[in-house]
Parts: C-alpha cells; sequence; structure tokens
C-alpha cells in the first residue's frame, strides 16, 4: 500500500448539520461503533458546548472501547478579547474529555472584519492563545482553517499567517477548508500545493460540495500533498453537503493506491453506508459510487451480456471489493439469458430454449405494457415466475376489505381507517386499524390481521412508498404504478402493483411484499432441515 491518508469523519458533526437529520444519543453512539469498525483515523463527534445533548453522547462514549479512530471534539477558538481560560466553548470542549480536540478559526480576512468583528491581529491571537491552551493539556490539535481557500484567493498573505500562527501555537494538523464549496479541482491543487510545500505540519482537507467537486477536490488535494480527509459518510451536510468519505476511500484506496483503511475493511464499505443512512433515517442515493443499489447494476441486454463474460468490460472495479453486489435488471430489454438466470433460480432445469422461458417472457413484456416496471421490483418478478411454473401458493388470502376516509383536521393530518378480512387455510381474522391515509391504514390492518399466523411480519416495515401516474391525459382514470419497498432490518425488497386505481394498485404491491417475507422464511426453514 501507497502513503497513509487520515481519513476525518465528521458525519456526526457536520452531517448533522444537514436538513432533516436529527441524531439521538443512542444513533450517535451506533455511528461511532460503525465508523470504528471500518476503521476511519478520527471520528469529530460534535461540539460539547452547543447542546446537551452532545454533552451526554460525550459522557457515554467514554465507555466505549476504540479499536481504530480517535474521538475528537469540535470548537472555535476563543472569543475577542477574553482570556482563553475564561471562554465557555473552551472549557466546554475539556469537559469532552476526547484525546483530539478540533478548532476551527477564520482564515479570510473579510470573515474577521465583517463577521466577527474584530481586527486582523487578534484574530492571529485567538488561534494561537486557543491551540496553545488545549497542547499543554496534552491534546492533539487539529486547526481548521474556515474558509481558507477564498482567503487565499483574497488574501494570500493573511490566509497564510493563520496557518503559521496555529503552527506556532503547536497545531498538530492544518486542515484548509472550502467551507463554501465552490472552488475548482485545479485551484484546490495549486494552493495545497503552495501550503504542503511551506508547512512540515500534516495538511487536511476539508470540501463542501456546493460545486458538485467535493470528492474530486478532496483527491486533488491528496494528491497536492494533504494526508487527511475529512467528510461525511455519505455525504450529506449543510446545504449541498460534504465530501463524501465512501467515495473518496473507494477512490483513493482502490484507484489511486493510497492506505486510507485496513485493506481486509473495504468489503464494509457499502454495510457502513447503508447503516449510516438507516440510522440517520434517509434513503441512501441508489447511484452513489461504490455502495448504492444501481453502482454495479445493469440493464441492457449488451451490458448484461459483456458484464457475464467480463466484469472489467462494463465495471470499474469488483463489486465484492466494496461489498456491494452485481444486479442484472429485469425488463424487456434484458435479454433471455438474464431473464433465465432468474428463472433458474426457481427451477434450475429450464433452459434457454425451453417454453416456459418463453412464456415467462412473453409475459414480462405483456405486464411491462400494461405498465409495470420490474427494474426496481425484482421481488414481484420472483413471484411472477412461480405463478407461471405452477410454484407457488399463496399464504394467504384477501376475502374483503373496506377502507374510511376523514378530511385533515385541525392540524392539517389525514386519519383512515381500514378493516380486512383474511384467510389463511380457511381459518378467518378480520382486524381494524388507523392509519395515516388509507394504504398505511391498510397495511397495518392487514399485517395485524397476518401476525396472529405469521409472527415473523412483525419486524417488517415499508421503509418507501412511491407513486407515478403513467397516462395522465386520461385525467382520473389513468394507470398509476406504485412501488413499496419494505425491509426486516436486514434484508430490503420491493414490489410493485399497477391499477386505475390507487389503492388497488397499492393493495396488489402490498401483499406480494408481504408474500416476498413469508416465501423468504419458508425457504429458510427448508434449508435448514435439509
Amino acid at each position: 500500500m501507497g502513503k497513509n491518508i487520515q481519513i476525518y469523519d465528521s458525519t456526526l458533526r457536520d452531517g448533522a448539520q444537514a436538513e432533516g437529520i436529527s441524531f439521538s444519543v443512542e444513533d450517535k453512539l451506533k455511528i461511532v461503533k460503525a465508523l470504528d469498525e471500518l476503521g476511519v483515523s478520527y471520528i469529530e463527534a460534535g461540539n460539547p458546548g452547543s447542546n446537551p445533548k452532545d454533552l451526554e453522547f460525550f459522557d457515554r462514549i467514554r465507555e466505549f472501547d476504540f479499536k481504530n479512530a480517535k474521538l475528537t471534539a469540535f470548537g472555535s477558538t476563543r472569543r475577542r478579547n477574553i482570556k482563553v481560560e475564561d471562554d465557555a466553548n473552551v472549557k466546554s470542549l475539556l469537559l469532552a474529555n476526547s484525546p483530539v480536540v478540533a478548532i476551527f478559526g477564520k482564515s479570510w480576512d473579510f470573515h474577521v472584519t465583517d463577521i466577527i468583528n474584530t481586527t486582523l491581529e487578534e484574530n492571529l491571537n485567538m488561534i494561537k492563545d486557543t491551540i496553545a491552551f488545549f497542547k499543554e493539556k496534552g491534546k492533539e490539535v487539529v486547526f481548521d482553517a474556515e474558509h481558507f481557500f477564498d482567503g487565499y484567493k483574497a488574501n494570500p498573505k493573511y490566509a497564510m499567517k493563520s496557518l503559521q500562527t496555529a503552527v506556532e501555537g503547536g497545531a498538530d494538523s492544518i486542515v484548509l477548508c472550502d467551507t463554501n464549496g465552490g472552488c475548482m479541482p485545479n485551484e484546490i491543487y495549486d494552493i495545497t500545493k503552495e501550503v504542503s510545500t511551506r508547512f512540515q505540519t500534516s495538511v487536511g482537507i476539508h470540501c463542501h460540495n456546493d460545486g458538485g467537486m467535493a470528492v474530486a477536490n478532496s483527491i486533488m488535494a491528496v494528491l497536492a500533498g494533504a494526508d487527511q480527509v475529512q467528510g461525511t459518510y455519505i455525504g450529506f451536510g449543510e446545504r449541498c453537503g460534504n465530501a463524501n468519505i465512501s467515495t473518496v476511500i473507494g477512490n483513493l484506496q482502490i484507484k489511486k493506491g493510497y492506505s486510507c483503511i485496513k485493506e481486509e475493511n473495504l468489503e464494509l464499505i457499502t454495510s457502513v453506508a447503508r447503516k449510516v443512512a438507516e440510522i440517520a433515517n434517509v434513503s441512501l442515493d441508489d447511484k452513489e459510487p461504490y455502495v448504492g443499489r444501481a453502482a454495479f447494476t445493469h440493464k441492457g441486454g449488451m451490458h448484461i451480456d459483456g458484464v457475464t463474460k467480463a466484469s472489467k468490460s462494463f465495471e470499474h472495479i469488483n463489486p465484492e471489493i466494496v461489498g456491494n453486489e452485481r444486479r442484472f435488471l429485469m425488463s424487456e430489454v434484458a435479454g433471455r439469458s438474464t431473464i433465465l438466470k432468474k428463472i433458474q433460480k426457481v427451477a434450475p432445469d429450464i433452459q434457454k430454449d425451453s417454453p416456459e422461458t418463453k412464456l415467462i417472457m412473453e409475459r414480462l413484456k405483456q405486464l411491462e405494457h400494461e405498465g409495470y416496471q420490474f427494474e426496481g421490483a425484482e421481488s414481484t418478478f420472483e413471484l411472477i415466475i412461480r405463478k407461471n411454473l405452477g410454484k407457488y401458493k399463496p399464504f394467504f388470502k384477501l376475502e374483503n376489505f373496506k377502507i374510511i376516509g376523514e378530511k385533515p383536521n385541525s392540524n392539517g393530518e389525514l386519519s383512515a381507517y381500514a378493516m380486512v378480512k383474511v384467510n389463511v387455510d380457511d381459518k378467518i381474522k378480520m382486524t381494524a386499524a388507523e392509519g395515516d391515509g388509507p394504504v398505511n391504514a391498510l397495511d397495518k390492518a392487514l399485517r395485524q390481521a397476518l401476525e396472529i399466523f405469521y409472527p415473523e411480519l412483525k419486524e417488517v416495515y415499508l421503509k418507501d412508498y412511491k407513486v407515478r401516474v403513467l397516462d395522465t391525459k386520461e385525467a382520473t382514470a389513468a394507470k398509476v404504478r406504485v412501488l413499496i419497498s419494505s425491509t426486516d432490518g436486514i434484508d430490503e425488497w420491493t414490489t410493485v402493483g399497477v391499477s386505475t386505481d390507487i389503492i388497488d394498485a397499492s393493495l396488489i404491491a402490498l401483499i406480494d411484499s408481504i408474500e416476498v417475507k413469508l416465501l423468504r422464511e419458508l425457504e429458510k426453514k427448508i434449508k435448514a432441515y435439509m
């Protein structure tokens, strides 16, 4: 492996500033565990002076046994015209009891004079005093030069002076921040090269993604001499987000030969990304490089044929390196060989020229013509294969259902009630449930009725629900396609339903979702007995 690059993860601090993100203390503890197992060098976990939640986190994290990462507390330099030992923020950082402290300070003269309203000289004193204070306390100190690149372009002498002052104060590393996220890769390279040439101290890079360049800029900084990369694990952060650490690791370690984490931990990149997304309650972008579900997904018949013969024909790396998997999508353009592989998972004896293969391909084309889309709902396609091969027996029958909707209340909330009657092996069960809208109510009622017969359904919940109108010119008679993504906390699957009635389309997808779970559980039991 080549030069070691320190991966500095700020998911719990900078990432928490993203719109819609709110970590509980338990969330933060889980993410720390995942990142430490992955092997990042630093975990910046928050600002203990900003809120009681972060103080509680730092108190509880003391019991955690770190294997790889160094816990880092984040805060600012002392305030203007105050002694460092009297500054409340500085004192709160000591309460965190972390081995590393990250201090941010101003390196853009405009910010010094117009934003924090102090003199250029006092700002330098604030930087030096604060860093020296923590060094005297035995801390490793990371100095984040906020707005460094904008500052350098406006006043290079002062920006460099802020770094020199940090080094004189004892900073262990100086981090160049593209805080506004507007720099281009060539600018990042040239300026980072100047800094890394001038200073012997460790140099870091901290990029935001406002120009869509955060990962590229981070890579260019490393090529220019930086040995620390800051970012958030799946890229979320304020505004357009931060450099995506999962992508950075993939590019630096796999493509450029740098050492970011242990080689054997590369296969954890994808699972950690999905875990962080789940904990943060966000959907991981399917098209996320390296870790997304579509990162190694192929639909076109020519692409599929090429990958089957030689994966490098349409893949830049083997997906197994990062713990991801190759997927071939089911569609009318997928090709017979792709569909055959899906069929053979159910019936290994079926061949390419078997009449069953032709029958299923015709059925696939017919359903796609009707509006079905299987590239995102392969679980439904598996059920279609079983039904056409006579290898499908429903686990239950929905005898009837009724939905009662209500207008929004004074708070604008829409509720609905659903009543269902199910038949499982001639045993009838009726239940009712209230939900946030008719589909949610129907989902709850159906599961409540079936959980008596199939307790494993208690661990299943809907993760995503999408509706698309297929032929808008038909107005209220238009067909709708409903995609439902479900999970049991371990596996995730998607099913699809199409109808001119949104409730009917939702019900088709919902029933398939339940059937898929029950079918998988049955297969597990059969394998256990074999």
